[in-house]
C-alpha cells in the first residue's frame, strides 16, 4: 500500500483538497484532526500537555486552543515539546488505521509533514499551496483570530518555496475551479 502525503501551510486549503479526493472515494487519514482528538480524550497525552503548558490550558476536559496556539506558535522550544509529544501518539494511531486498511493507496494529511521528516515514510508528497493573502483571509474567517496571531503561526512553518524541492506534485489553490482539475489529474495519476 502506497502512503500519498498531502501538506500544506496554514490556511493553504489543504483540507478543502483532502475533502475533494474523499469525494472520489479515496481513503484519508488527517493527521491534524487526530491529534485535536487525542489531545482532549487521551488522558496520558493531555496530563503530559498539562505538565508542560499548565492545567489552564484545559477547562475541564476541553482543550484550550487558541490559549496553547499563542504559546507555542511564540516560542520554537515550546512548539517543539508539544510537537515531540503529540506527534509519536499520531504516528501510533496512523500505523494501527494503516494495518486495518485494504486499499492500493491513502492519503495522510499533516500540516507539517515536511517540517517534522515524517514526509520520510511516505511514497509521494501532493504539496497545497496558496497565495499569503488568500491563506491570510482563510484563516481569519474560519478560526476567528488576528493577522498577528496568524502570521505567528505561519512563520512557525517553512514558506512554499523550501517545501517545494520535496513535493512529487504541486497544486494551486488559488482558484477553486482550476485546484479541482489539478486534483482530478493527480487522482487519475495515483489510480492507473
Amino acid at each position: 500500500m502506497k502512503i500519498i502525503g498531502l501538506t500544506g501551510g496554514i490556511g493553504s486549503g489543504k483540507s478543502k483538497v483532502l475533502n475533494e479526493f474523499k469525494s472520489f472515494g479515496v481513503t484519508c487519514y488527517e493527521a491534524d484532526k487526530v491529534a485535536k482528538k487525542l489531545m482532549i480524550n487521551d488522558q496520558d497525552l493531555a496530563n503530559k500537555i498539562k505538565s508542560i503548558f499548565g492545567s489552564d490550558v484545559y477547562h475541564g476536559s476541553e482543550l484550550d486552543r487558541n490559549k496553547l496556539a499563542n504559546l507555542v506558535f511564540n516560542d520554537e522550544t515550546k512548539l517543539a515539546s508539544l510537537n515531540a509529544i503529540v506527534h509519536p501518539r499520531v504516528a501510533s494511531d496512523f500505523k494501527l488505521f494503516k494495518s486495518k486498511q485494504k486499499v492500493p493507496y491513502l492519503i495522510k494529511e499533516a500540516a507539517i509533514l515536511i517540517e517534522s521528516g515524517a514526509y520520510k515514510n511516505c511514497d509521494l508528497i501532493i504539496l497545497v499551496t496558496s497565495s499569503k493573502s488568500d491563506r491570510l483571509k482563510r484563516v481569519i474567517k474560519r478560526d476567528g483570530i488576528s493577522e498577528k496571531d496568524v502570521m505567528d503561526r505561519m512563520r512557525s512553518q517553512w514558506e512554499d518555496e523550501k517545501k517545494i524541492p520535496f513535493a512529487d506534485f504541486v497544486i494551486e489553490n488559488n482558484d477553486w475551479d482550476k485546484t479541482k482539475l489539478q486534483i482530478e489529474k493527480i487522482y487519475h495519476l495515483l489510480s492507473s
